[in-house]
């Protein structure tokens, strides 16, 4: 029986909570001996995009796309590049026309797709079940529809991940997944890079918090991700690697004039208002890549099928909240923003740990280039052969 008392959430999140200060003060060591003039702050949203199934699901599709293109075209980052959401779509929630309308706004440049998972619910989920899955949703993705991304056009699709109920390799006591070897398989189908975590108070809350980083473990075994090397320049990756948002606390509730703390973990929630100062927690956790200190990656998340969220993940509250840095950004120099997807996000992630430097908008593409572009292009070339011929 799953258990979700207070005792048992702070039981679950004691092994990273002890490291909290040890994190935060060489965090904090690290800053200050590598300060740089202008920080590029990159922002993306991992959307655990759940629309559910049918009329009513078509519907949520609709509307979220309208709302996506609204705000994408309200804000812009110093690239130009529109404001959107990486939407990871749940394969047990496969219908055809949701995932058609949701690759038309990926091709208009306003959200990509990935992959998300919900299994082992009823019941222990099973090594070659849960490989199946994965294979045959990647390919339905990447050949119905031209979403996901390859590293060519003649390579397998590769997929970024999230694990529903936050259960990445079996992380909750066995709940919610059942697959020790969860992370071979998704290595072996084609995932570069996870984007679950953090996942407080929840039980699958591993002790290594705000990094990008490498599992330390075998990928076979249960949780290798509980550890890990944060990704360096010039140390290569083998990933897949693990792409964390801030886990940092917020101090400014009282009760009774107290300071009680709460957790702030990145999401877009109406009951945690964007405001500067989560901002200003977010970039000083500081995520990012050992030896590039100026790029720093702040990946935030959200439900979208909450519609009384909606407006702090994608509407009125997010415009104002963005463009006012933004605005800030212009007035003071400090920073420049970026919006990017998690697969750019990731691409800049490898050029940096390629000892890549200046600008990372110009590594959006850098490794793996969306599957809609590659075959836009193949058209492209193949209508201008039959001219030529």
């Amino acid at each position: 029986m799953y258990s979700n008392s207070v005792v048992d959430k702070l039981k679950w999140s004691l092994p990273w909570l002890v490291r909290y200060p040890l994190w935060r003060a060489s965090e904090l060591i690290y800053r200050l001996s590598n300060s740089s003039k202008q920080t590029h702050i990159i922002f993306l949203v991992a959307n655990h995009y759940e629309p559910g199934l049918g009329e009513t699901a078509l519907k949520r599709v609709e509307k979220w796309c309208e709302l996506a293109q609204a705000t994408g075209d309200s804000v812009r980052d110093h690239d130009g590049t529109p404001f959107r959401h990486t939407n990871f779509f749940p394969a047990e929630q496969y219908e055809a026309p949701l995932l058609d309308r949701l690759a038309s706004l990926q091709a208009a440049g306003y959200g990509e797709v990935e992959i998300h998972l919900h299994h082992g619910i009823d019941k222990p989920d099973t090594p070659e079940n849960t490989r199946m899955v994965l294979e045959n949703f990647r390919d339905t993705l990447a050949i119905e529809h031209k979403c996901l991304s390859r590293e060519s056009p003649s390579a397998k699709p590769s997929y970024a991940f999230v694990h529903g109920n936050w259960a990445l390799a079996n992380s909750a006591g066995g709940r919610y997944c059942g697959v020790d070897s969860e992370m071979q398989i998704l290595a072996e189908t084609g995932c570069y890079a996870d984007f679950t975590l953090p996942s407080a108070p929840d039980q699958s809350q591993v002790p290594k918090i705000n990094a990008i980083y490498e599992c330390g473990a075998p990928l076979s075994e249960r949780v290798p991700h509980r550890s890990g090397a944060n990704l360096k320049v010039g140390r290569p990756s083998n990933g897949p690697v693990i792409f964390t948002g801030p886990l940092v606390f917020n101090w400014n509730r009282r009760i009774r004039g107290f300071p009680v703390p709460r957790i702030d973990d990145g999401a877009l929630a109406a009951n945690q208002p964007l405001k500067f100062e989560r901002f200003e927690r977010w970039r000083k956790a500081n995520i990012g890549v050992v030896g590039r200190p100026e790029w720093v990656f702040i990946k935030l998340y959200s439900h979208g099928f909450f519609d009384w969220d909606q407006d702090c993940m994608i509407g009125d509250q997010m415009v104002r909240f963005m463009n006012g840095l933004l605005e800030l950004a212009d007035r003071t120099g400090d920073w420049k923003i970026h919006f990017a997807s998690c697969r750019e996000a990731y691409n800049m992630v490898l050029a940096a740990v390629d000892g890549k430097t200046g600008d990372p908008h110009q590594f959006r593409d850098y490794r793996l280039r969306q599957i809609m572009s590659d075959a836009i292009t193949q058209q492209t070339e193949s209508v201008d052969s039959l001219v030529v011929a």
